[in-house]
């Protein structure tokens, strides 16, 4: 071998030692998901672009595609069923899951739970409802879909200048015979008896003084939802229909579960009278059926009322100068319930808030990202950090710490309400349900049936649908 042969060969031997010990090249990778556009995306995506670093190594940016809220169930549903392939992931309501996951559109992520210590440790930290809720396909079976991207239930915002102002304070006992609750532990014991009498209490008209002021504009007592729109009155319904001892269609009990008989039961009938009995004490909207969630957080912000039901993810609105004229003068509590004969509240509600979820389209690599973003995001730390912004966490590890309250004014409610959620339907076919229940709730909010003859129709129209599905024998 020659001397010049003995220097190439060292020189290429060198090149690949050189090649073996130098990292491969980072990839590129987005994670593009579909997002309502609201307060807890906007901060996701802000953490995620402040905080996130792949632990693979690789450059991952997480883009989100903020999608109105009114818009955002036809967009997504769109753009999954056009085989278009645009999202790596999505933010998605509980009740869609069983219509996409059939669909083939969202990944069953059992695997990755069963092959990973941490993912197992964080589905254990969860509370279990927002597991059923969010993760299960069928629901509540241990086929699990989805992770909590941002849980949320329905909580009471008040003005507590009104509530604790001396002259109402004194006004009210005169006239109910109990004091007017103030500060929040004594709105955490309010009953519906009681909210119906702050909708009386506190119905004023133009010219009428209210706390000391005289008002310029009518004004309001109480406001929750009743809207035809999406979901916009049943998320308030079955919480009457729950608390009084009634059910929806549990789907949990298909195919024997029936709907004739259960669904427009005398009590399920009462409890829908109770919700329509309250309504007078709103504002007259009320009465178009467009008392939706951006309509009932309008109220409040504008102070046209003193009393709302709302879910917490509307809450930084409320508090917020540049938004909300009431924002130094909100308080908030846990939902109302109804009350037994040994005094205690039966308090049941809808839950709301999403989970996220991964298509089924993605290679091996982008998967292998989304889970470990998934991590980072159920992550104690960011966790912690998405309370403190505004959000809300599911891991007992964050809510349950003494501090957590301290984060916003609604979060002393968050925790002690988690026990009381419950679902709407998780089945494929819900938005036929959907839309059918709502416009009969509608009918009856507008004064053009009675609760029974709607709750009949309900029964009628979801007994032979469910049939004609398979989901009753």
């Amino acid at each position: 071998m020659t001397q010049e042969h003995c220097r190439t060969m060292a020189f290429a031997t060198g090149l690949l030692t050189l090649s073996l010990a130098l990292p491969a090249a980072a990839a590129d990778i987005t994670i593009k998901m579909a997002v309502p556009d609201w307060p807890p995306t906007r901060i996701m995506q802000d953490l995620a672009n402040e905080k996130y670093k792949a632990p693979s190594g690789n450059n991952v940016k997480l883009e989100a595609d903020f999608i109105p809220w009114p818009n955002y169930y036809e967009r997504l549903a769109a753009s999954l069923t056009s085989g278009e392939e645009k999202y790596q992931m999505a933010v998605s309501d509980s009740q869609w899951l069983g219509a996409f996951v059939e669909g083939g559109y969202y990944m069953k992520i059992n695997e990755f739970i069963d092959a990973d210590p941490e993912l197992q440790a964080i589905f254990a930290d969860l509370h279990p409802n927002l597991i059923a809720s969010y993760s299960t396909y069928p629901h509540k079976t241990e086929n699990y879909y989805g992770f909590p991207q941002m849980p949320d239930v329905l909580v009471v915002y008040y003005r507590k200048d009104l509530f604790c102002d001396e002259g109402e304070q004194s006004a009210f006992k005169d006239k109910y015979g109990y004091d007017l609750p103030c500060d929040p532990e004594a709105m955490n014991d309010v009953d519906w008896d009681m909210v119906r009498d702050f909708g009386e209490f506190f119905r004023r008209g133009a010219g009428d003084n209210l706390a000391g002021t005289t008002l310029d504009d009518d004004f309001y007592g109480i406001a929750y939802q009743a809207g035809k729109a999406y979901d916009f009155s049943i998320m308030q319904v079955n919480g009457f229909i729950w608390q009084h001892g009634a059910s929806i269609w549990d789907e949990t009990q298909a195919p024997e579960g029936q709907a004739e008989g259960v669904v427009n039961s005398e009590t399920a009938v009462q409890a829908f009278e109770h919700y329509l009995s309250l309504l007078e004490y709103m504002p007259p909207v009320v009465k178009t059926g467009t008392m939706d969630i951006f309509k009932v957080d309008e109220l409040f912000r504008e102070g046209k009322v003193a009393w709302i039901v709302q879910w917490i993810g509307f809450g930084e609105s409320a508090i917020n100068p540049e938004t909300s004229k009431v924002a130094d003068k909100a308080a908030f509590a846990m939902h109302p319930g109804l009350r037994g004969s040994d005094g205690t509240l039966t308090r049941w509600a809808n839950i709301g808030g999403q989970p996220f979820v991964m298509t089924t389209w993605n290679d091996e690599e982008t998967v292998a990202e989304m889970i470990d973003f998934v991590k980072w995001w159920l992550s104690e730390e960011i966790q912690t950090e998405f309370a403190k912004r505004g959000g809300q966490s599911g891991l007992k590890s964050v809510y349950g710490k003494d501090d957590y309250a301290s984060f916003r004014p609604w979060n002393h409610a968050w925790g002690a309400s988690l026990d009381w959620q419950k679902d709407v339907w998780h089945v494929p076919t819900f938005f036929e349900l959907l839309v059918q229940s709502q416009e009969e709730f509608d009918k009856a909010i507008t004064g053009q049936q009675s609760a029974k003859e709607a709750m009949d129709n309900i029964a009628a129209f979801q007994q032979e649908h469910l049939e004609e599905e398979g989901l009753i024998e």
